[in-house]
């Protein structure tokens, strides 16, 4: 058999928005996920460090990662600078036990920041001896006209980055092939979102199975090659039936993770 370690199954908390971080963190333990991913949002629980680590402590279940706040929506979230939000992640990182913080490349009108975030980013992994995991993101379109929202730039495998958060929807979105891009970042590959997209203009996050990207074939590779990174359900189940409708989504996207990143006989 296999000498490789089973590869750890995470949930993103917002795999449950619009509901509380602390309904992620009751998801991921009932449901059989291995650990927690803390997505840092609106939800006010997700900025509590001490409330995070006592929701980890009460579920039994650990915290592998935080995903810094950088969405549009959480630009007020630890206030406005975005080298701020890093420190913060960091040290929530440190105080819970995770190993990897997720964080997105700067928006294009974010000049200050985008322009040294690669040599900050470095920085922050030499201060905190943490994984800062830059995720692949998108461009922008509307009909036929497209739109280059993140500086330096969308695609990781383009900047100099220690370390990588591959996200199977993003790549859907911006019509890249995630196999190709995780055989070209070989060793940077430290994170997986596992979700699904069609290819259209908007970021699905589909449960894996139901989209277009090869979701079975690179957990597959991952596990053959003896990735130790993480691999994290990020899904979005604000159009599934309800509560049941919910929870069988998420248990869905934990068989399928469970079954293709498995370690196969050698």
């Amino acid at each position: 058999m296999s000498d490789h370690e089973p590869i750890t199954v995470s949930l993103s908390t917002s795999s449950v928005y619009p509901d509380s971080t602390a309904a992620g963190f009751d998801a991921a333990k009932r449901l059989g996920y291995d650990a927690v991913e803390v997505m840092v949002g609106i939800d006010e629980i997700s900025t509590e460090i001490d409330t995070v680590q006592a929701l980890s402590v009460e579920h039994d279940i650990p915290i592998t990662s935080i995903h810094a706040p950088c969405l549009l929506l959480t630009q007020r979230v630890w206030g406005l600078d975005p080298w701020g939000k890093l420190h913060r992640s960091a040290e929530m990182a440190l105080e819970v036990g995770a190993e990897v913080v997720v964080v997105h490349p700067p928006f294009r009108w974010q000049r200050d920041y985008a322009r040294g975030f690669v040599d900050g980013i470095r920085d922050l992994e030499e201060k905190y001896d943490l994984v800062f995991a830059v995720e692949n993101m998108y461009p922008w379109r509307s009909g036929k006209r497209e739109f280059q929202a993140y500086a330096p730039g969308w695609d990781p495998r383009l900047h100099d980055y220690a370390h990588v958060t591959l996200d199977l929807s993003h790549s859907a979105t911006a019509h890249a092939d995630p196999l190709a891009m995780a055989r070209e970042l070989g060793p940077r590959l430290r994170h997986i979102h596992l979700a699904d997209g069609s290819g259209s203009g908007k970021d699905e996050h589909l449960v894996p199975g139901r989209g277009s990207q090869p979701c079975a074939q690179l957990l597959e590779e991952l596990a053959t090659n003896g990735f130790d990174g993480q691999v994290v359900v990020e899904i979005n189940t604000r159009k599934s039936a309800g509560p049941e409708g919910r929870e069988n989504d998420l248990l869905e996207a934990l068989a399928f993770a469970r079954l293709h990143a498995a370690a196969l006989p050698s």
